[in-house]
C-alpha cells in the first residue's frame, strides 16, 4: 500500500467550488456518448468488461459505459462530484473518492479510462508517475489504457487572446 501524502493542491478544492459547475454546466451529453459509442466500436471490450473511469467526476461517462452494459467503476477526488455520481450506482456501477496517485485494486481492470483531460494537474513528474504507475498496476495483463490528455504547457504557449 502506497502510503505517500501529497499536499493539498489547487485541484482539491477546485472540483468541488461553483466555479467548476460554471465552466461545466453547459457540457453536451450528445457529445459525450458518442465519443464513448465511438471508442467503444473501436476497441471492442467483451461484454461485461471491468473499467474503471479514472477522474470520472460525476460519472457522466461511466454512466454511459454502464448503460452499455460494462462493470464500471469511478473514482474521483471530489466529493461533492461523487455525490452526484452515486446517486446513478447500480449493480454495474460504483463510485470511490480516490487520489489518483495511490494504488486502486491492483490487476483488476480490463480498461482504464481517464477522459476529459483530468490528468495533467500535478506539479512533480513524480506525482504524474505515481498517477500513471498507479493506474497500469489497476490493470489486468494486457489491459488497456486510454487517456484524454491536454497538453498544458503547449495549450498555455499557444492560447489566442
Amino acid at each position: 500500500m502506497d502510503n505517500t501524502i501529497y499536499p493539498e493542491e489547487w485541484f482539491d478544492s477546485w472540483f468541488d467550488s461553483p466555479y467548476y459547475e460554471l465552466l461545466y454546466s453547459k457540457r453536451d451529453e450528445w457529445e459525450a456518448r458518442y465519443f464513448v459509442q465511438n471508442l467503444i466500436l473501436w476497441l471492442k471490450p467483451k461484454p461485461q468488461s471491468l473499467i474503471l473511469d479514472v477522474g470520472c467526476g460525476k460519472g457522466r461517462y461511466s454512466k454511459i459505459l454502464a448503460d452499455m452494459d460494462f462493470r464500471v467503476t469511478g473514482i474521483d477526488i471530489s466529493t461533492s462530484s461523487l455525490n452526484i455520481a452515486r446517486k446513478m450506482e447500480n449493480e454495474r456501477l460504483h463510485f470511490f473518492k480516490h487520489d489518483m496517485r495511490k494504488p486502486f485494486l491492483q490487476n483488476h481492470f480490463d480498461y482504464a479510462f481517464n477522459f476529459f483531460t483530468s490528468f495533467g494537474y500535478f506539479n512533480t513528474l513524480k506525482e504524474h508517475h505515481d498517477a500513471l504507475h498507479s493506474i497500469v498496476q489497476s490493470l489486468k495483463h494486457q489491459g488497456i489504457l486510454v487517456i484524454d490528455y491536454l497538453n498544458v504547457d503547449y495549450a498555455a504557449k499557444h492560447l489566442l487572446n
